[in-house]
């Protein structure tokens, strides 16, 4: 029993801990190594706060975006070639497969 009790007791732990850091965890030693710290936060951050402009992006540059693989990327690229360049973030919405909730994920980065 009291096995059980200390396996129970460390997940907790372990469930709390992933709470307070907010679930990132070192996945290498590389953290360990350098002393606790992590890669450099503006590095991270840098490639998600990119703009990307959908009336002159490519297809790969489209997937960098959330929820845009390259089949939609390549539908954004179809589309604007097709009906010319976008004059609003809300008409993505007439590409197959862009919603609403697709754009306003990525709205801080959609520019025309």
């Amino acid at each position: 029993m009291k096995r059980k009790g200390m396996s129970a007791l460390c997940l907790c732990l372990a469930l709390g801990l992933s709470a307070f850091t907010g679930g990132t965890l070192a996945q290498t030693g590389e953290a360990a190594a350098n002393g606790g710290a992590s890669s450099s936060p503006s590095q991270s951050t840098a490639s998600t706060q990119e703009t990307v402009n959908i009336n002159t992006a490519t297809a790969q540059q489209l997937t960098q975006l959330q929820g845009i693989g390259m089949r939609r990327a390549e539908a954004i690229v179809q589309y604007r070639d097709e009906n010319g360049p976008f004059t609003d973030i809300a008409q993505l919405q007439e590409v197959p497969g862009i919603g609403p909730m697709l754009i306003e994920n990525n709205r801080a980065r959609l520019v025309l």
